[in-house]
């Protein structure tokens, strides 16, 4: 009989042994996973999925949850659920200290209940929660001294977890607090990054479009001061006294148009971007009208057609913006116009529109370039298209995008095309 003892107990403590190594490396397996995942997994629902999931079955429990802690750290989300409704994720939320869950990242510690059905700290969530569970082990997410979460598991069954079973859901949580501490600040970091690089291509945008706006009153003054030179020269009649103090205002103000140009630069280097522009009523038909008699001497050497209507028309929008985008338009005329043919301007309503439109006498834009003229860095020269600096275009159409209207190119009714600029009207319009 001693022998028969003798050789029965070592055979039965290796078995043991074997059972308790074997759960061992099934865990540090399941762990290795979890690092794995974290830098493998596509995306982060996924990831949490795959989380509550493995927990699941290593656990031996029926349900695993994750919650996660909001910025403000007084509240707890829903995030992955395994065992319970999925679709709950995102709406079931309980604050800090209520409920076993609650409790736990108040006190940053394992809560473990044999039987929750008789706890009063357990907080029944309707609509969620399911009848029948028990068990419930709750660990809070700790990383760097901040809860950031806290993943609870349940069971059908009454049991008592023990030390080995909080300790190892302790050290996932403690793996799954890294994950989402980092998984945080890698979010924000690219949402920091996505916010700075709009704020550059913002900045970059507007600077295009303002700095390309200083070239409209350097042409003027420049015109100027080639009529100067051409009547120091001898080669022009010199200007009387009241044309010599016309020619000075006019260039004068140009000037003082620059410093606002200037302005609106430092404007656009501080990233207030495109924002701002008004969206006021103003009087389109005295808008043009200016517009016109500012441009007249860049376009001396084209016949200028431009009979204002008589009836009043109102437009909503930014007028100093859109009497850019008319400057634009016509400083085109000047450069790209051939010489001595005519220039048509006229404004009309159309609908709950204010129509203008900018065209000549020549073959103007290929219709198939009606779209592309107005890209970045796009010029058309003849029927080709060539890559140089021609931002003039691109700049009107985000300018009067921004303050609500629109540019467009369509024929003109005589082999050519025009450009037509439109605002809303004030109030309703009736169609055409």
């Amino acid at each position: 009989m001693i022998g028969v003892v003798t050789a029965t107990k070592p055979e039965a403590q290796p078995a043991r042994t074997r059972s308790a190594a074997g759960r061992r490396l099934d865990e540090l397996a399941f762990l290795h996973e979890i690092a794995r995942l974290a830098t493998q997994a596509r995306d982060w629902d996924e990831l949490m999925r795959t989380i509550v999931d493995g927990t699941t079955e290593a656990m031996g429990v029926e349900v695993c949850s994750f919650y996660l802690s909001d910025r403000d750290a007084d509240r707890l989300t829903l995030a992955a659920t395994n065992g319970l409704d999925r679709t709950q994720v995102g709406r079931v939320s309980l604050a800090v200290g209520q409920g076993i869950t609650g409790r736990a990242a108040a006190t940053r510690t394992p809560i473990a209940v044999r039987d929750v059905t008789i706890d009063r700290r357990f907080s029944w969530v309707r609509g969620f929660d399911i009848q029948g569970l028990h068990a419930m082990l709750s660990v809070p997410l700790v990383w760097q001294d901040e809860v950031v979460g806290v993943l609870n598991v349940q069971t059908l069954a009454k049991r008592t977890f023990k030390r080995r079973e909080i300790e190892f859901l302790t050290t996932i949580a403690a793996l799954l607090a890294g994950i989402v501490a980092k998984g945080r600040l890698q979010a924000e970091i690219e949402g920091r990054l996505q916010q700075l690089t709009a704020l550059d291509a913002a900045r970059a945008e507007l600077l295009s479009v303002v700095t390309h706006e200083l070239r409209t009153p350097l042409s003027v003054v420049r015109a100027y001061l080639d009529l100067l030179g051409e009547a120091a020269a001898g080669s022009s009649p010199a200007p009387g006294e009241a044309a010599a103090r016309e020619w000075r205002d006019a260039a004068l103000d140009q000037v003082s148009r620059l410093d606002r140009l200037v302005d609106s630069i430092l404007a656009s280097v501080r990233g207030e971007g495109l924002t701002g522009l008004s969206r006021a009523p103003f009087d389109a038909v005295a808008a043009v009208e200016e517009t016109v008699d500012t441009l007249r001497l860049l376009l001396r050497p084209h016949p200028i057609r431009w009979e204002p209507p008589a009836e009043t028309m109102v437009a909503i929008g930014d007028e100093t913006r859109f009497r850019q985008v008319l400057e634009q338009l016509l400083e085109n005329e000047s450069k790209y116009a051939p010489t001595a043919d005519g220039v048509s301007i006229g404004v009309w309503r159309r609908g709950d529109e204010i129509q203008v439109y900018v065209t000549d006498d020549g073959p103007g834009v290929p219709a198939e370039d009606w779209e592309s003229v107005f890209e970045p860095f796009v010029r058309i020269e003849g029927r080709g298209r060539s890559r140089g600096s021609g931002i003039g275009l691109f700049a009107a159409r985000r300018l009067m995008d921004a303050m609500g209207g629109r540019v467009w190119l369509e024929p003109n009714g005589y082999g050519g095309s025009r450009f037509i600029v439109a605002l809303p009207v004030e109030g309703p319009g009736e169609r055409a």
